[in-house]
């Protein structure tokens, strides 16, 4: 579902983080039109728009943990999590995590990928959140939603920035509902293949 489906139409905060989001055509290989979100976060007042929807959305949500997907997810998790008074999980690539966790193998357009979470990261029954930045195929957010219900949290929703057309109405993955703030922009010369090296 798309934030403007869901009683934001109209709104101009949506508008700015979609005009803050710079368009890279042909990165990192030719016929990917990267959503660049490095300039939304040199706009201060977007980047708060991002933040403030999110949290107005799941303040009452009785959420406790947020887990955002490397490496984007990180950027936006932590700001959500303190806000609504969560605690912050990574989900992060292989072998960055000391101690033991466990993994969840997924895949992409170009091979496969693995997600690990520490073990002591969830207690039973959390009420938990995903957050990224982009869902283009929406494997990264299921494998997310795999991990987190292994360790024995209840997924709420995942959230992305940026998310295709596809992912409108009451679309779900896994079963889990996935809300989405604007549509990627591009270049009316150039499909949209892919939208970000990871195919989230």
């Amino acid at each position: 579902m798309f934030a403007v489906e869901n009683g934001l139409q109209g709104d101009p905060r949506l508008q700015a983080i979609s005009d803050a989001i710079r368009v890279i055509p042909h990165f990192p290989k030719t016929g990917i039109m990267f959503q660049d979100i490095t300039t939304l976060l040199l706009d201060p007042l977007a980047f708060k728009h991002v933040v403030d929807i999110f949290v107005d959305r799941y303040k009452h949500m009785n959420i406790s943990l947020v887990a955002g997907v490397e490496a984007r997810g990180f950027i936006f998790g932590p700001s959500i999590a303190l806000a609504i008074g969560a605690k912050f999980v990574p989900l992060r690539k292989p072998g960055k995590l000391p101690g033991r966790v466990i993994s969840e193998e997924y895949e992409l357009e170009y091979g496969s990928d693995r997600l690990e979470m520490s073990m002591e990261a969830v207690k039973s029954h959390e009420r938990a959140l995903v957050i990224d930045d982009l869902v283009a195929t929406g494997g990264t957010l299921s494998a997310s939603i795999n991990l987190l219900e292994r360790a024995g949290a209840e997924v709420v929703e995942c959230a992305c920035v940026v998310g295709l057309s596809k992912f409108k109405g009451q679309c779900r993955l896994n079963g889990k509902p996935l809300y989405v703030l604007v549509e990627p922009s591009h270049l009316d010369d150039l499909p949209i293949e892919s939208i970000s090296p990871s195919s989230n």
